[in-house]
């Protein structure tokens, strides 16, 4: 059996990435499942507070699902043609104490998706996340993207993936990188 995490980048009660992620665990291929996390309980990095009281329990639980987790997905918002800086913060989090970096994320594959309500989906902040997961030193997988644009038009008002395409697309860039996942780092 493969283990997927999903990230969602938002904290929105509507947010279309948690959204896509829910669909995501719905549509898993044989064998595969998905667990969805969301950010909720993730304070803002403080190094004082880290070294008086150490990682938030929030933190700590997301640290455990990556690492038990055969792989995860990213799904981020593209807030001004980059990275939203709530999932940005998560992940500094997570990284903390770096000594962690390596077991955490080292090799780990990850896949980034995201749906936005602009027509260019979120290319860019997938770009600007290349940066960040190269070097937490992950496997991040090239074979597929997925860029969901005007994402108001495909799910219904209680947050369900409406549109068949988009549906099929979904299906099709987590066969793929389940596959990536399964298979051994080159």
């Amino acid at each position: 059996m493969t283990k997927l995490v999903g990230i969602s980048g938002s904290l929105r009660k509507g947010s279309f990435n948690t959204a896509l992620l829910r669909a995501a665990a719905l549509l898993m291929p044989a064998g595969a499942t998905l667990a969805v996390e969301t950010l909720h309980g993730v304070s803002l990095y403080d190094g004082d507070v880290e070294d008086a009281e150490g990682l938030p329990a929030r933190v700590v639980a997301l640290k455990a699902a990556v690492t038990g987790a055969d792989g995860f997905l990213l799904a981020t918002p593209e807030y001004n043609h980059s990275i939203p800086g709530v999932l940005k913060n998560a992940i500094d989090w997570m990284s903390r104490p770096t000594s962690d970096i390596k077991r955490v994320f080292g090799g780990k594959p990850v896949a980034l998706l995201g749906a936005t309500l602009g027509g260019f989906g979120t290319v860019l902040a997938q770009e600007a996340w290349l940066g960040v997961l190269r070097t937490l030193g992950t496997r991040p997988w090239f074979g597929g993207k997925l860029l969901v644009s005007r994402a108001q038009g495909l799910f219904d008002p209680e947050g369900r993936l409406t549109d068949e395409a988009t549906r099929d697309q979904l299906q099709q860039f987590l066969a793929g990188f389940v596959a990536f996942a399964k298979s051994p780092a080159r």
